[in-house]
């Protein structure tokens, strides 16, 4: 069994094919820092569009619903029922737009990062989850390590941030005890934005940071040994030897096609030992001579055989021979420039063998 290689001898930067491949399969460049700020994003869209008038239409529904106590008995189930309907009516207005939004910057941050794909390969149980080993390597190896820093980053930023609002904003938590009622709820959307607000700012270098890493990382992750790249070069072209292997067959199997169909020619132009070209000329068939196999040394002597097997008769002609050889392609009409010299061969054979079947 082929040992696993090690990180150090991945000194090769990874293949297309390498690349394609893990994005195929799900693996991809993915920063949780993003997510986060998208979902402030979001937070903050509501919060400036929605939790005004949602949440004074749930304080109305509320007040109605404790002035008017009395008439919501909770004697059984049905009147607990009864109950939650009504307050789940009233809230409803306000949760949905909620949860489209936080759903919409969840897909949006996603999108934004990596082309969106459906992957089954991802549905498949992966038991290296739930190893000891691995588990201790996520949370102890560079992943880990590189996590902790960014989560002690986050919580610092988030302190001081909070910290300095909390500072500024000292006075308005002490004049609250003596705001109207009516009016807590505006002063707390108002410090939730601001303290909101200032956490996605404080924050947004780290995304930025958190980006990149997170695809030089990747790309860390994706790193080759050189043994693994030759492995894909010879996976991509195929194996030499199969590939020889394949050539001789296929060279095989056309050479025996074209023997076969020696037995169909009606004339054979010939150098005596090196060259030989079969040739089909029938006038009803129509067209100029058609090459049917042309050979070379022993594939020369091979169609010259099969030619005296069948009665068909050979030419010498070896100028004619050598420069058709060069200059005709099989199961093709020979060139204009060999219409006169193999028309009085054919006007040859015609006045001598006329049995052979060259119409005159």
């Amino acid at each position: 069994m082929a040992e696993k290689p090690d990180r150090d001898s991945k000194t090769e930067q990874p293949t297309e094919k390498k690349i394609h491949d893990a994005v195929e399969g799900g693996n991809v460049p993915v920063s949780r820092e993003v997510t986060i700020f998208a979902f402030m994003g979001g937070l903050l869209l509501i919060m400036a569009f929605f939790l005004n008038d949602g949440s004074s239409k749930i304080a109305s529904a509320l007040a109605h619903l404790l002035d008017q106590a009395n008439e919501w008995p909770l004697r059984n189930g049905a009147d607990a029922v009864a109950l939650c309907t009504s307050l789940l009516m009233a809230t409803t207005p306000l949760l949905i737009p909620v949860l489209l939004i936080l759903m919409g910057a969840g897909v949006a941050a996603s999108v934004a990062q990596n082309a969106p794909r459906i992957v089954f390969q991802r549905l498949r149980p992966d038991f290296s989850r739930v190893s000891p080993i691995e588990g201790w390597h996520r949370i102890f190896g560079l992943p880990g390590q590189v996590e902790f820093l960014k989560s002690f980053a986050k919580f610092l930023a988030v302190s001081l941030v909070i910290f300095g609002l909390i500072d500024i904003d000292r006075s308005q938590f002490t004049n609250a005890m003596f705001v109207d009622p009516e009016a807590i709820p505006a002063l707390i959307a108002g410090l939730a934005t601001r303290f909101i607000s200032g956490i996605a700012i404080a924050i947004l270098l780290l995304v930025a940071i958190d980006l990149v890493w997170s695809r030089i990382h990747w790309r860390q992750e994706l790193q080759m040994t050189r043994q693994e790249i030759k492995d894909e070069q010879k996976q991509m072209e195929g194996d030499p030897l199969v590939k020889s292997r394949m050539r001789s067959l296929a060279l095989d199997r056309r050479r025996r096609s074209m023997l076969a169909a020696v037995a169909k020619a009606t004339l054979v132009v010939a150098n005596p030992t090196h060259y030989a070209i079969a040739m089909r000329y029938v006038r009803e068939e129509g067209g100029a001579p058609r090459v049917l196999a042309k050979g070379k040394d022993i594939l020369a002597l091979r169609i010259r055989q099969v030619a005296n097997e069948h009665n068909i008769p050979i030419i010498e002609d070896k100028a004619l021979a050598r420069s058709m050889y060069d200059n005709v392609e099989i199961d093709r009409m020979i060139p204009p420039e060999f219409y006169r010299a193999v028309a009085e061969l054919i006007h040859f054979l015609q006045k001598h063998e006329p049995r052979r079947g060259i119409a005159s």
